[in-house]
């Protein structure tokens, strides 16, 4: 911020299968259709 690092907030979304091992990971996340995003994947299973 202003020239300076910060520590702040990253949002992260995983998606698991029914083994616990990670699908898929989207890091960095922006709030507007991540929502949609991570639906239409959990659909291609």
């Amino acid at each position: 911020m202003y020239g300076k690092k910060v520590r702040g907030i990253e949002r992260s979304t995983f998606v698991l299968d029914r083994q616990g091992r990670v699908v898929n990971s989207w890091r960095g996340v922006k709030v507007p259709n991540h929502v949609q995003e991570v639906l239409a994947f959990v659909q291609t299973l």
